[in-house]
């Protein structure tokens, strides 16, 4: 290490001459600002909330105590403290200044250098690993059934600190991957594998009892199943159906059985039950890569007379994809490890191939050039293996790819670190690392050719607007959208969680009540949730769209839950919200989050006022103290009133109160909504009031107008509370008070720009953090 010059002397000298500017700084600015606004509950003997700011033996001390600093400093800055009651309230130009001085001097920020803080290295998580596979090799590998869920931190699954991998787990992975390798590489390849649909898979959205096993001639529906081709091209389709009787026809009845791809009709056929009668429907299809919908439709002609039932039934239904040559019959993922076609004769030839797919196919499995001795060990374990006796060529790149895909270069997002033990070297992650930073982030998969290619020739970060807006556009940024939000929303948990929907709809009849919410509508509802947001990253409209849009994304079942007339079918499609449904718009009034912040019986406004300050605000309560009774459960007799009446009675208790008064506000204001997301106007048999006030001051009558005050006193708060989520998804760490100087800038800049989503996702993948690194241990000390 260089030496700066001067002696230890002279160093301490200075050391302590900074220190002393400190104290005086202490004493003659925020002292005063502490006397002014704080001491009257947090000193001169005052203990509120068991904290006191002027009960310290020393200054020095004082100002070490991180913990005391970064609640005053949070509690300030989001303007939670002083209490908005105080007669008194700082200026903002007070604010910032005391903001500012326990940045620099207690917390010692350094905005224009900050800590990129410790990154984990990072186990591919099941989500990450199903797209990972698909990605590479085109094959679909059952993550839920194979591997265990991976664990949580920060509330996302991305986090490094908690991917951890046990010898069950790694046991697992080598299944895994020689379960892969086999589908990769079948053994029979010639003769194309038909993509089949049981008729038990075709259901009617809103009626999972309803397939094509049997589609009754009598009453209108449609059953359809949805499927995903990994390759574009022209198919042969083959349907097979029977015409059967049950329980008698009546005489003359008619209908036509229609069978769709995509909505689009391709064959309608005229059909009675006057016997029972077989038929077979064969045509060319013309698929794109991606989803498509496949359905079957029974609309009823002449009703006929007397009693009975018929139908149709569906025995079979597949497709072939068409080719034109040997080469072209292997499947897509034989053509992608065998990239230069099928090996050539010549047994020095033949060795020469099976070295080149090795390095491909390990090369874009460990997301970097791989290394010649990692090459030639792959390649003589390979070349090994074709030595056995009745071994093929394939055999031998088959236990490669095998090996591949259960070495930790796979298993694990590897960075290159100069010093990785020297947490004082903070260096540029290297543009392959990047690359693989920025696609599990918008991609939550392995980086594509476009990718490796810009990385290799170090032209990644100075195209890196162009790829994040190219990535955007892609399909696959439909996986972020779907992770980020089922977990910051918690839409992920909507399918499984227990609701009592005859007693929320007050309904003695369990089917009935089924009918209105069952499977399909919480399907429908997250479906909502997912494209909403979709459709604000993709079009780059304003964040706060997300709390105060007109609009959201229905079908003519979700529509008609939500009492929004005029949506008719099953594709959703943008819906305007009129002036009898504008509370409708944005997340907090979807039905995707009433749900989730609602008991199985009842709604919660605790549970939803907390979901908004711990997502939204980024202002979270203090956890509940360990003795504090449960809201009182509405069925027992000795509990009367509405939500507001109870919650009220609730508050009342003195361990409650000073939480309560953060949370129920903003619950309370969505009580119009009940457990399952319908409006209603009464509680208990009283009109529902949604009025209150927040924490901050800000009045509101219903909850349009909290809405209106989350988009703007309290803007800042949600930018910055959706940017630490973002960045915390990204990462794959919690963010770290040292992380503050980043977040400023992007909410900076969402401020002083237009907010759109594009600029968070730029400030994110601009970061500090996102773009450098350090080394393990302990945090940077200045």
């Amino acid at each position: 290490m260089r030496s700066s010059g001067l002696t230890l002397a002279a160093l301490l000298a200075i050391a302590a001459t900074a220190t002393g500017e400190v104290e005086v700084e202490f004493r003659e600015k925020i002292e005063p600002f502490l006397q002014d606004y704080c001491y009257d509950c947090h000193g001169d003997g005052a203990k509120k909330g068991d904290i006191t700011l002027d009960d310290f033996k020393d200054l020095s001390s004082h100002l070490e105590n991180h913990e005391l600093w970064l609640r005053i400093w949070r509690n300030v800055r989001t303007h939670l403290m002083p209490p908005v009651e105080g007669d008194f309230q700082p200026s903002p130009e007070e604010r910032a200044e005391l903001m500012a001085w326990i940045e620099s001097n207690v917390l010692k920020l350094d905005p224009e250098n900050p800590d990129p803080g410790r990154v984990t290295i990072r186990r591919l998580n099941r989500e990450e690993y199903r797209n990972t596979i698909w990605d590479l090799l085109g094959v679909e590998y059952n993550v839920d059934d194979n591997f265990p869920p991976d664990d949580t931190g920060f509330g996302f699954d991305t986090i490094g600190d908690v991917l951890t991998i046990s010898p069950l787990l790694l046991e697992k992975y080598l299944l895994a991957a020689e379960t892969i390798a086999d589908l990769a590489l079948p053994a029979t390849v010639i003769r194309r594998r038909p993509i089949t649909i049981d008729a038990g898979n075709f259901r009617e959205r809103g009626n999972n009892q309803q397939s094509a096993r049997f589609m009754e001639a009598d009453k209108e529906h449609t059953v359809g199943a949805e499927r995903r081709f990994s390759k574009a091209g022209v198919y042969n389709l083959e349907v097979s159906y029977r015409i059967e009787n049950e329980r008698g026809r009546p005489e003359g009845q008619t209908a036509t059985w229609r069978i769709l791809v995509d909505g689009k009709e391709i064959e309608s056929v005229e059909v009675d039950g006057g016997r029972r009668s077989s038929g077979e429907f064969k045509t060319e299809i013309e698929l794109s890569e991606g989803n498509h919908r496949f359905e079957f439709s029974m609309v009823p002609g002449a009703p006929g007379e007397g009693e009975g039932t018929w139908g149709v039934r569906v025995e079979d239904y597949k497709l072939v994809r068409q080719a034109g040559s040997e080469w072209a019959l292997y499947p897509e993922s034989y053509r992608r490890i065998f990239f230069k076609g099928l090996p050539p004769e010549e047994k020095p030839d033949r060795d020469a191939y099976l070295r080149d797919i090795v390095r491909e196919f390990a090369s874009k499995a460990f997301r970097r050039p791989v290394e010649d001795r990692i090459v030639d060990a792959l390649t003589a374990l390979a070349l090994a293996r074709n030595q056995e006796e009745g071994a093929k060529f394939v055999d031998g790149v088959k236990l490669a790819v095998t090996a591949t895909l259960t070495s930790p270069r796979f298993l694990f997002r590897r960075e290159a670190q100069a010093e990785p033990d020297n947490p004082g070297r903070v260096v540029p992650v290297d543009q392959f690392a990047l690359a693989s930073r920025l696609s599990y982030f918008l991609w939550s998969s392995t980086p594509d050719e476009e990718l490796l290619r810009l990385a290799s020739k170090g032209q990644l970060r100075a195209e890196l607007r162009s790829q994040v807006d190219r990535m955007l556009a892609d399909e696959k940024a439909n996986r972020m959208v779907s992770n980020f939000v089922g977990q910051w929303l918690q839409s992920r948990d909507l399918g499984s969680l227990d609701i009592d929907v005859r007693h929320i709809l007050g309904e003695s009849n369990k089917r009935n009540a089924e009918r209105i919410f069952d499977q399909e509508m919480r399907k429908d509802m997250g479906k909502e949730t997912e494209l909403f947001f979709q459709h604000i990253l993709k079009e780059n409209r304003p964040i706060i769209e997300l709390l105060n849009a007109r609009y959201s994304f229905l079908n003519e079942s979700l529509a008609k839950f939500y009492g929004v007339s005029g949506v008719k079918g099953d594709t959703y499609r943008r819906v305007e919200f009129g002036e009898e449904q504008q509370a409708r718009g944005g997340i907090l009034t979807q039905g995707t989050f009433l749900i989730v912040t609602s008991q199985p019986t009842r709604t919660s406004p605790v549970k939803r006022g907390l979901f908004v300050l711990e997502n939204i605000l980024g202002t979270p309560a203090p956890p509940a103290p360990p003795d504090v009774p449960e809201l009182e459960d509405p069925e027992k007799e000795s509990v009367e009133g509405t939500m507001r009446e109870r919650m009220v009675a609730h508050r009342e208790k003195a361990l409650c109160k000073s939480c309560h008064q953060r949370m129920d506000p903003i619950g309370l204001a969505l009580e119009n909504f009940n457990a399952i997301g319908q409006w209603r106007d009464e509680d208990a048999g009283q009109p529902i009031d949604s009025a209150g006030q927040l924490v901050t001051g800000e009045k509101f009558s219903n909850v349009m107008e909290l809405k209106e005050i989350l988009i703007s006193s309290r803007k800042e708060d949600f930018y910055r509370c959706l940017t630490e989520k973002m960045l915390t998804y990204a990462l794959g760490r919690g963010v770290e008070y040292y992380d503050a100087p980043t977040v400023d800038r992007i909410v900076e800049r969402l401020l002083d720009q237009e907010g759109n989503m594009a600029d968070l996702i730029y400030g994110v993948v601009e970061s500090i953090p996102f773009q450098k690194r350090r080394g393990d241990g302990d945090r940077l000390q200045n």
